[in-house]
C-alpha cells in the first residue's frame, strides 16, 4: 500500500466518532469480463466541527470481474471501511443507474452473480444507522473513475488517507 506524505490515522478518525461519509464509489473492468478495478473516496464529516475532516481515497485491483461486479464490490468495499470508521451514516454517489435502483429496490437484481453481492451490501447496511445511494452523471464522479483506472493499470492497491486541514 502507498501512502500520500500528509495522511489521516484512521484511529484518529475513529476518535472523532466520524458520523456521517460522503462516498463516491466506482468499478470498471476492461472487457466485461475482463481486468477490474474499484475506486472509492470516503470525505468525513464530523458533526462536531461541522466541516470536512480529510479523504480517504482507495484505489484497487479485484481481478476479473464484470463491470456490474466491480460497482458492487466497490460499495461493500466502502462500507467495510466506513465500519472501521465508526461511521453511523453513508451518503453513496454512483455512476451506474443499474447498481443505484437495485440497491434502492426500484429494480430486482435478477443476475446470479450480482444477487450475493447484493445481499452482502444489504447485510453490511444494517450495521449503520442510515445509507443511501444516489445516482450521480460520470463527469461527477471523475475522482473514483480515475482511482479505478489507477488500480487496472498498477494491477495492486493504491491506499491514500490525506488531510488538507492539517500540516
Amino acid at each position: 500500500m502507498q501512502y500520500l506524505h500528509k495522511f489521516v490515522d484512521l484511529h484518529y478518525m475513529a476518535d472523532l466518532n466520524c458520523k456521517k461519509l460522503i462516498i463516491h464509489t466506482d468499478g470498471g473492468a476492461r472487457g466485461n469480463p475482463g481486468p477490474a478495478g474499484i475506486g472509492i473516496t470516503l470525505t468525513p464529516i464530523s458533526p462536531a466541527v461541522l466541516r470536512d475532516e480529510g479523504e480517504i481515497q482507495i484505489a484497487e485491483y479485484i481481478g476479473e470481474a464484470t463491470n456490474n461486479q466491480a460497482e458492487y464490490k466497490a460499495v461493500i468495499r466502502a462500507m467495510e471501511e466506513a465500519r472501521k470508521l465508526n461511521a453511523s451514516e453513508l451518503e453513496f454517489y454512483l455512476d451506474s443507474e443499474l447498481v443505484v435502483k437495485q440497491l434502492n429496490r426500484e429494480y430486482k437484481v435478477k443476475n446470479k452473480e450480482l444477487a450475493p453481492l447484493f445481499m452482502k451490501v444489504y447485510n453490511l447496511s444494517q450495521g449503520f444507522r442510515k445509507v443511501t445511494f444516489k445516482h450521480v452523471i460520470r463527469e461527477r464522479n471523475k475522482e473514483a473513475d480515475a482511482l479505478v483506472n489507477k488500480a487496472i493499470d498498477s494491477r495492486t492497491v493504491i491506499d491514500k488517507k490525506f488531510n488538507n486541514n492539517w500540516s
